[in-house]
């Protein structure tokens, strides 16, 4: 379809209701997770995307892109704290770090409090993450041939994974055998 400069012609969207918001929050919690902040971030920016191809102001929406994120905490739809805990093992049993798990859930918009009790207790995990970390990226004693050129590599990538460094001397001058003891 085009107009008369044979320019494409494009079809202005409808405008954003509740029932829209709504459908919009239903359609993207199946498929995915979600905190109550990261839920509002999606849905401001389907009505600000919305809002700039009709030429709207977006803020007139905010409140009731509120109300839809409030109706979904109110039914058990998204809960921050069954979000933060999923999100925790799932990450752990990835090799993800305490700090790395507290930086992707802080992004996804859980509060510190919340993300401090699903990380409670998982000191012995934080060992079993490096260790799942070192053997997926093939570091320390899971490296095939030598170890001693890449140690200081190693020790890097386990750093800026955010695990300790006593942790990660241990996991990188192991034995398998010992670590997985």
């Amino acid at each position: 379809m085009t107009d008369s400069d044979d320019k494409p012609v494009r079809k202005v969207p409808r405008k954003v209701t509740p029932a829209y918001l709504q459908r919009a929050a239903m359609a993207y919690l199946e498929r995915y997770s979600s905190s109550a902040e990261n839920l509002r971030r999606v849905l401001r920016r389907k009505v600000d995307k919305r809002c700039r191809l009709r030429g709207e102001d977006p803020a007139e929406f905010h409140e009731a892109i509120d109300e839809v994120v409030a109706k979904s905490l109110r039914i058990g739809l998204i809960d921050d704290t069954r979000f933060a805990e999923a999100r925790v093992a799932t990450l752990r049993r990835r090799g993800g770090s305490a700090r790395a798990i507290q930086a992707k859930l802080s992004a996804k918009g859980v509060d510190r409090a919340t993300i401090a009790a699903a990380l409670e207790g998982e000191d012995s995990d934080e060992d079993k993450a490096a260790l799942a970390f070192a053997r997926r990226r093939k570091l320390g004693p899971f490296r095939l041939g030598e170890r001693a050129p890449y140690r200081d590599k190693d020790l890097a990538a386990l750093a800026r994974a955010g695990f300790r460094f006593d942790l990660a001397r241990r996991i990188i001058d192991g034995e398998i055998e010992d670590l997985e003891a």
